[in-house]
């Protein structure tokens, strides 16, 4: 798969680096082992932060930062990432949706980025462009439903939009039929050790709970 960033988005979020994973994998539905990393994860955030405190991560900041920046307010749209560690602070229990969404909240509750999951078969074409929501343009959000995503940073395929930090559509979405996996690791705040750091978790948890090899990473600045 190729990454376009736009000249748009480029502008505005100049410090922007996106970590791209590819894999072939095999989805489960649940594993215990992982969930236990999962709950350790949920114990360790909890000493760490509070609901205040969380804005002021880097990863999180930044990500807030970009959709200010584009237009976006972040405590109405709020970014996955940030979504997703709200939840453990307010003792709310996360979602449990099949094993390679676990990952991804994994890698994303340790490093913070909010990272976009998808089944690469169902993307059209070869290339990702990532661009700015426009008004009107149709979104179908995974369990959300119809999303405003106007001024939203948002991938899109030959079809149309398929990501965004908010929240991926639903034509992409991951299932237990898929066979190959992309994750994109939006690292807004431009630090590119932690995003290589937060994709190597990515592949360890690949080849340890998805049946993979880990496969390929490629940074995107």
């Amino acid at each position: 798969m190729k990454i376009i960033i736009s000249d748009s988005v480029r502008k505005k979020c100049p410090n922007l680096c996106v970590g791209m994973v590819e894999a072939d994998v095999k989805n489960t539905e649940k594993c215990k082992s992982l969930w236990e990393k999962i709950k350790q994860a949920e114990d360790d955030f909890k000493q760490t932060y509070t609901t205040e405190s969380i804005k002021l991560r880097p990863s999180i900041a930044a990500t807030r930062a970009a959709y200010r920046v584009l237009g976006k307010d972040p405590s109405r749209y709020r970014p996955s990432n940030e979504q997703l560690v709200r939840r453990i602070l307010q003792e709310k229990e996360l979602y449990q949706i099949n094993t390679l969404v676990d990952i991804n909240n994994l890698a994303s509750i340790h490093w913070g980025y909010s990272i976009g999951g998808f089944d690469e078969d169902k993307i059209t074409g070869d290339i990702l462009t990532l661009g700015i929501g426009r008004a009107g343009e149709s979104y179908e959000g995974i369990g959300r439903g119809s999303l405003n995503i106007e001024f939203l940073p948002v991938y899109r395929d030959a079809k149309g939009g398929i990501g965004t930090p908010t929240s991926d559509h639903e034509r992409t979405k991951i299932g237990l039929d898929i066979h190959r996996l992309l994750f994109l690791i939006n690292g807004y705040d431009g630090n590119r050790e932690n995003i290589l750091n937060c994709a190597s978790e990515l592949q360890d948890l690949l080849k340890q709970y998805a049946f993979s090899d880990g496969g390929s990473v490629q940074l995107i600045f």
